[in-house]
C-alpha cells in the first residue's frame, strides 16, 4: 500500500509507538506490527481537540500550524486518546462525540479477536478510520466493513483511508443494527458501549465467530466482553484488563439531562459505612453495584465552597434518592447523609459484600450470555446462582 504523505519523521514516531506497545506487554503478532508501521495515523487524524481546565472550552491541535506542528505529531504518536469531533459547535458547551482510540486499547482488542487471514470483519464505530485502516492492511480492504452514526465521520474517513489507498465498505448507519447487507462477519469489534447485547449483531456473525464490545449498563460500569457465537447465544467472558469507549450514539434519540436532586441535610437520614468513599476505584464493585440501582444514575464529588477541594462523593437518582458519603473516615468509618425512596448507598455495600464474600473477583470470573429473549451477567459459571439480568434500553 501507498503511503502517501508530506510529514518527514512519521516512520521513527510511529516505530517508537510500536516499540513501546511491545514493551508493554500489548503488542505480540508481528502482522499488528506491521500495521502500526505501515499506517500514518496523522494521515487520519490531522487534527484534534483539547480541553483547557479553566472554562471547558475546547481547541483545535492541528498539523497546519508550524507553532504547534511538532506538539501535533508526537501527540498522535503516542498512545493517547484523542477527541476528533465535538456533539456542539458551541465548545463551550460541548461534549467529545468522536475519537481515535488510545492505540494500546486498539491492539489488546484486535489481537483479543483472534482475526486470521480471509477474515471478514464488521467495526461499528468508523470515527477516523484508523482502526480500519489497520485491519484493512492486515486482511486486506475488501474484507472490511465499517459503519458509524455520523455521515461527516464517515465521509471524512473514507476521503482520507482512499488517500492511503484503503477502501473498506464504509456506510452512515446506526450501529445497533450491524450491517446486515454485508454479513456474516467472522469478527465484530464494536468502539462505542452499549447497555445491552443487540441480536442482530448475532445473526451478522458466522458460527464459531466473535464479537468484542464495551458492555457498560452504567457510567464506567462494565468492560470489554469478547463473546462467541455458539448456534443458539453469544457467549464469553469479559477481558481481564478494564477498557472503555464512549457510548453508542442513535438517531432521533436526543440525551435529556436531568436536574440532580437537591442534597440537602436537614431532610437526610444519616449513618456511618466502612465501604470507601469513591467505589468506582473497585470498577468490579461498580459494576455489580449497577443491578440494584435505578436506571439513569448520576455520581460526582461535593467540592469544599472555600478551598474547591472534594470534600464528599454524592450519587443521584431520578426519583430524587440521593446520598452524600464524607471522604474524611473516623477510624474506618464514613459519615454518610441519604434521602429518598431508595437506598443508592446500600446498593454498594451489597456488591462489595459480595465481591468479599465470592473471592474478590477479577473481570475474568464474570460473563456474559446472549440469547434472543434474554441476556445475562455471570459469575464463574453460566449456570451460577450469582447472575444477574441485563435489560435493554428502551
Amino acid at each position: 500500500m501507498s503511503t502517501p504523505t508530506t510529514i518527514t519523521g512519521w516512520p521513527v514516531a510511529a516505530r517508537r509507538l510500536a516499540d513501546e506497545l511491545t514493551e508493554r506487554g500489548v503488542l505480540h503478532d508481528p502482522r499488528w506490527r506491521a500495521a502500526l508501521l505501515a499506517v500514518p495515523r496523522h494521515e487520519l487524524v490531522p487534527c484534534y481537540l483539547t480541553q483547557h481546565d479553566t472554562d471547558a472550552t475546547w481547541h483545535e491541535v492541528t498539523g497546519a500550524d508550524p507553532a504547534r506542528h511538532e506538539e501535533w505529531l508526537t501527540t498522535v504518536y503516542s498512545n493517547t486518546a484523542l477527541v476528533t469531533a465535538l456533539s456542539d459547535t458551541d465548545t463551550s458547551r460541548a461534549d467529545a462525540a468522536s475519537s481515535s482510540s488510545q492505540p494500546s486499547l486498539m491492539i489488546r482488542m484486535l489481537e483479543a479477536l483472534d482475526i486470521a487471514d480471509g477474515h471478514r470483519v464488521l467495526e461499528i464505530g468508523t470515527g477516523s478510520g484508523y482502526n480500519a485502516a489497520l485491519v484493512s492492511h492486515r486482511l486486506g480492504d475488501h474484507n472490511v466493513f465499517s459503519v458509524d452514526i455520523d455521515p461527516r465521520l464517515i465521509d471524512q474517513a473514507r476521503q482520507r483511508l482512499a488517500h492511503l489507498d484503503y477502501r473498506p465498505a464504509l456506510a452512515a448507519a446506526d450501529g445497533v443494527a450491524g450491517w446486515p447487507a454485508h454479513g456474516p462477519y467472522d469478527r465484530i469489534i464494536v468502539t462505542c458501549s452499549v447497555p445491552a447485547i443487540p441480536w442482530a449483531w448475532a445473526e451478522q456473525t458466522a458460527p464459531g465467530g466473535r464479537i468484542l464490545v464495551d458492555l457498560k449498563t452504567g457510567a464506567n460500569a462494565g468492560n470489554l466482553v469478547l463473546l462467541h457465537r455458539h448456534p443458539d447465544r453469544l457467549e464469553g467472558r469479559f477481558l481481564t484488563k478494564w477498557g472503555g469507549f464512549m457510548a453508542m450514539r442513535h438517531h432521533n434519540r436526543a440525551t435529556v439531562r436531568t436536574s440532580d436532586p437537591v442534597r440537602d441535610p436537614a431532610t437526610a437520614r444519616t449513618r456511618t459505612t466502612t465501604v470507601g468513599p469513591q467505589p468506582w476505584d473497585n470498577l468490579v464493585v461498580w459494576f455489580l453495584a449497577q443491578f440494584q440501582q435505578p436506571g439513569d444514575m448520576t455520581f460526582g464529588l461535593t467540592l469544599d465552597e472555600t478551598t474547591r477541594q472534594s470534600v464528599a462523593t454524592f450519587l443521584a437518582a431520578p426519583d430524587g434518592s440521593w446520598c452524600e458519603i464524607d471522604h474524611h473516615a473516623d477510624g474506618d468509618r464514613h459519615q454518610l447523609r441519604e434521602a429518598g425512596p431508595t437506598p443508592l448507598w446500600t446498593s454498594i455495600e451489597n456488591a462489595h459484600q459480595l465481591w468479599q464474600d465470592t473471592g474478590h473477583p477479577g473481570w475474568d470470573r464474570l460473563g456474559v450470555t446472549v440469547t434472543p429473549d434474554h441476556q445475562h451477567v455471570w459469575l464463574d459459571d453460566p449456570n451460577n446462582e450469582h447472575s444477574w439480568p441485563i435489560t435493554p434500553a428502551p
